[in-house]
């Protein structure tokens, strides 16, 4: 079973990390395969560059038996569209083999603004982490789409290369892209939420000291 855990890591930091290795280390996944998007769809673009991004995940995952830089939306010219970059990856692998999104509740909440979602699920299965008592309400179409594809244990996404949507509880790290940006441009240190591979990158490239 492969995870794909997408963002635009503009850092990567401890709250992509261990929730991440949490997931490698506890659900059977043979890999998990970080993929920084080069133009998301749904937000505002990255403060930085692809190759700086792509640097800092690099820095980030390299001492991890397990976790894997994936570049291909990098290298893909027009907006990252994840359904795209998962038919590309399952065309790379064994037709048998599990193909797993992960995605945060937030971002499953807002499913129905991502380009081709509902096809999202032809080429893999989607593991939606959320916080203990974490339990939005879900609108149509969203909530009869999941109904149609929810997965009760992990043993199910074993079973079968995708079609399933099954939710995990998770304790999330509060740390955020955006305010360890913020600290840097106010001249604090990010020490301690992030790898000091990746702050010693951001200080030596001068990252995010002057993002207005």
């Amino acid at each position: 079973m492969i995870g794909i855990l997408g963002g635009t890591f503009d850092p990567i930091h401890f709250g992509h990390l261990r929730p991440a290795l949490e997931l490698l280390e506890e659900l059977g996944f043979q890999e998990i395969r970080f993929l920084p998007s080069s133009i998301p769809p749904h937000r505002a673009e990255p403060e930085t560059s692809t190759a700086d991004r792509k640097s800092m995940v690099e820095l980030a995952i390299q001492e991890q038996p397990g976790f894997i830089l994936d570049s291909s939306e990098l290298e893909r010219p027009g907006p990252s569209y994840m359904v795209d970059t998962l038919a590309d990856v399952r065309r790379g692998i064994d037709t048998g083999l599990p193909l797993v999104l992960i995605m945060g509740m937030d971002a499953f909440v807002n499913l129905p603004r991502w380009h081709q979602w509902r096809q999202l699920t032809d080429h893999a299965h989607i593991l939606v982490t959320r916080r203990p008592g974490y339990e939005p309400r879900l609108e149509e179409p969203l909530d009869l789409w999941l109904k149609q594809r929810l997965a009760r244990e992990i043993e199910e996404l074993h079973r079968q290369p995708g079609g399933k949507v099954l939710f995990r509880q998770q304790v999330l790290l509060d740390i955020s892209s955006t305010d360890i940006r913020e600290r840097i441009e106010r001249g604090l240190s990010p020490r301690y939420l992030l790898p000091e591979t990746v702050r010693h990158y951001i200080e030596e490239k001068g990252l995010y000291r002057s993002l207005r």
